[in-house]
Parts: structure tokens; C-alpha cells; sequence
């Protein structure tokens, strides 16, 4: 056997992040500035704030759209928040059967219960269905995160598809037109057969909005049913050999080179 690929772009290896200069002073939105601090995505913030969980010096916010230079003074549920750290990505090969979330009503195995000991408070970038397996990012800055899963960042996913059925190559080009399935309208996807194997089609799709199962949809769309599904990319950052419940850090030098090439 070669040498094990370690799965991330420009071959970034685990590495533990390195101290970066604080940020500018500039007034930032609070929600803004607690999502970059890692409490939780700038939307779960807000519903922090209208739940009056959120004070400064001790006086409770009624908007998420308070200004603030820094964080001096705010608290969540009564207890401080330390300034943002340097942003950290993970890489995760999430398994089939485990939600991406971070607790489920019904009792149901989410992505924290599999996530290795010993990693900082990390929230996943996008979500992949119960049933869907493969490369999922994990980030400790929630602005990063709201980023990341912006169409209009124009960040692309790449899946592999096993599905029941026969579907072409000619329909699956006619998917790079976008296409509308029951009111919802799909943008541009690249597909491609890879195989065929028996009664399965092995299908590579490669998109940017990463809609609600998307690729499930639009291939029951085409007739296919979809029976395993994986992601292989997201962005630059890939799922080459990683361990099935694996996770590896992305260098900060490469987060860094990333960063500069998304859209803003």
C-alpha cells in the first residue's frame, strides 16, 4: 500500500491552530460578533437575543442589530464571552445514520455523539441528511460557517450517488440548464455516470446551492432512486482516504488561502 493521503486541499495535515493578531475595533453587529466567537450561528443568536438571554454590562438586548467594537461586557446566559480565537476547520467523514445536529427531540444518534473527544465547540458548515454519509466541515466561527453556506459564496459540493435505475449521461447534461421540480427551482449541476453496477448506477454531481436533498430530488426527478450517498468535496477541502468517524484539522495556513477565494 502507497502512503495514506491526508484529506484536505494542498495536503493540509492535523495540526493545531496558531495564535492570529486580535481583529479590527470597527462597530460590527453583536450577533456578528458572538457567531465569529463561536457561541452559535448568527441565527441562533438572534433567537438568543429575543429570548433575552444576551446582556452587556448587565442590561439585556432587545436587537441583534446592537453595534459593538468588541465583546467587553456581553454575556450569554449570564456568563461571559472570551474574544474570538483564531477560526479553526475540521474535516469530519460523517457516517451513514447519524443526524447533523446537535440534539434530536426523538432521542436519534446525532454527529456529536460519533465527534472524537478532546475538539473545541465546533458547529458543521451545511448539513447532510441522516442517511447520507461522507465529507462534512466543522468550524468553531459561526460567521465563518453563515459564509461558507451562502449560495451567492458560490462554494461547490461534490456527491457520489449510487441509485436504483437507468437514468443517461444526456439527462444528467441537461441538468447543468438547472431544472424546477414541484415549484422549487435547482441551479446549475455538473453530473456524470461513473458505472454501472448490476441494477445500480454509480452518478458524480457537483453543485453550489446545497439546497434541501438536492441531489436526491432532482435524481428521483430523472426516475432513479437514490440508495447511498455520499459528499466527496466541499469547496477545496476533500474526503480522499479520511476514516469513516475520523476528523482532521485544516492548517491555518490553508483555512487562510481558502478564505482569500471566496466570493464576498
Amino acid at each position: 500500500m502507497g502512503a495514506r493521503k491526508t484529506p484536505t486541499a494542498a495536503n493540509p495535515h492535523p495540526a493545531r491552530a496558531q495564535a492570529a493578531s486580535a481583529g479590527s475595533d470597527e462597530p460590527q453587529r453583536i450577533a456578528k460578533l458572538l457567531a465569529r466567537a463561536g457561541v452559535a450561528s448568527r441565527r441562533e443568536i438572534e433567537r438568543m437575543i429575543e429570548e433575552g438571554r444576551v446582556s452587556l454590562n448587565g442590561t439585556v438586548l432587545t436587537t441583534p442589530a446592537t453595534l459593538l467594537a468588541n465583546l467587553q461586557g456581553v454575556t450569554v446566559d449570564g456568563k461571559f464571552i472570551d474574544a474570538p480565537e483564531p477560526t479553526r476547520l475540521f474535516l469530519f467523514h460523517k457516517p451513514a445514520g447519524f443526524l447533523t445536529t446537535e440534539r434530536d427531540p426523538k432521542g436519534r444518534k446525532t454527529i456529536y455523539d460519533r465527534l472524537p473527544a478532546g475538539l473545541p465547540r465546533v458547529m458543521p458548515i451545511g448539513r447532510l441528511d441522516m442517511n447520507t454519509e461522507g465529507l462534512l466541515l466543522l468550524t468553531t466561527d459561526g460567521e465563518f460557517k453563515r459564509q461558507m453556506e451562502l449560495p451567492s459564496t458560490g462554494v461547490e459540493r461534490s456527491y457520489r450517488a449510487r441509485a436504483h435505475g437507468t437514468v443517461s449521461q444526456a439527462q444528467l447534461e441537461d441538468l447543468a440548464m438547472g431544472v424546477e421540480i414541484e415549484g422549487v427551482r435547482y441551479g446549475r449541476i455538473d453530473a456524470n455516470l461513473e458505472r454501472r453496477t448490476g441494477t445500480n448506477q454509480w452518478i458524480e454531481m457537483t453543485l453550489t446551492e446545497g439546497k434541501n436533498r438536492e441531489v436526491r430530488r432532482v435524481l428521483e426527478y430523472l426516475g432513479v432512486e437514490v440508495n447511498r450517498l455520499i459528499r466527496t468535496r466541499y469547496g477545496v477541502f476533500e474526503l480522499t482516504d479520511l476514516p469513516v468517524g475520523e476528523v482532521f484539522e485544516v492548517r491555518q495556513h490553508d483555512l487562510a488561502q481558502f478564505r482569500k477565494t471566496l466570493k464576498k
